[in-house]
């Protein structure tokens, strides 16, 4: 009986660890960045969400020093999350104030002097997969399957924000749609009326114009 339930118990943490794989939003990027020009990835991310990235240089000809890069990070609406400048690894973490695509831009420092390309790690983090659970469990004295079920309800959690974000965006995209498709009913039709307008106008002055061309 007791081995009945490791078993099932064993079943239930892997379906559960299973689900926390698939709703956890992690990407590990390579980047290969040209001697001259800049290299960005984007995300789409709704508001107040976690976003935890680490970045890398790689030389792909092993050069000494690592050639060195500058990164920006920019929010939906141009603002400036994180900034840093002749680097060969760094790291940032922010809160998203801002519903839309995050913009993450690369690009070598003009010293550089490479002969090959170079290539960036990117290990990008949002929401549930950026939260630190080591901290979580030490805070909150829970370990085994009580920490993976506390896992899994923040990514049900994050699942449920996921789908309140997309239903408010497709409400929004229709709403533009349907403003759209009003104003151009409404230009049709005022399109329309000016040109019953014109034509009527055309056709009076050409009855008075053959008019007084016959008194004549």
């Amino acid at each position: 009986m007791g081995r009945r339930a490791n078993v099932h118990r064993g079943l239930v943490l892997s379906a559960l660890l299973s689900l926390l794989c698939l709703s956890e939003k992690v990407g590990a990027v390579w980047l290969s960045l040209p001697a001259s020009g800049t290299k960005c990835v984007s995300e789409e991310i709704h508001n107040n969400v976690v976003v935890l990235a680490d970045y890398v240089v790689i030389s792909d000809d092993h050069s000494h020093p690592t050639p060195t890069i500058s990164t920006k990070v920019t929010s939906p609406y141009g603002n400036t999350v994180h900034h840093s400048e002749n680097v060969t690894h760094g790291q940032f973490a922010f809160t998203t104030t801002e519903a839309g695509n995050y913009l993450a831009c690369f690009w070598l420092v003009e010293h550089n002097s490479v002969k090959g390309d170079v290539s960036i790690n990117i290990d990008w983090k949002t929401g549930i997969a950026a939260k630190d659970w080591d901290s979580v469990a030490r805070k909150e004295k829970i370990e085994g399957v009580e920490l993976e079920l506390r896992k899994l309800e923040g990514a049900v959690e994050a699942i449920h924000e996921n789908l309140i974000y997309l239903k408010s965006r497709e409400a929004e995209m229709r709403s533009v749609s349907e403003t759209t498709n009003a104003r151009v009913a409404w230009f049709s039709i005022m399109s329309l009326g000016v040109c019953i307008s014109v034509s009527v106008a055309q056709i009076m002055y050409l009855k008075r114009f053959f008019q007084k061309k016959k008194l004549i």
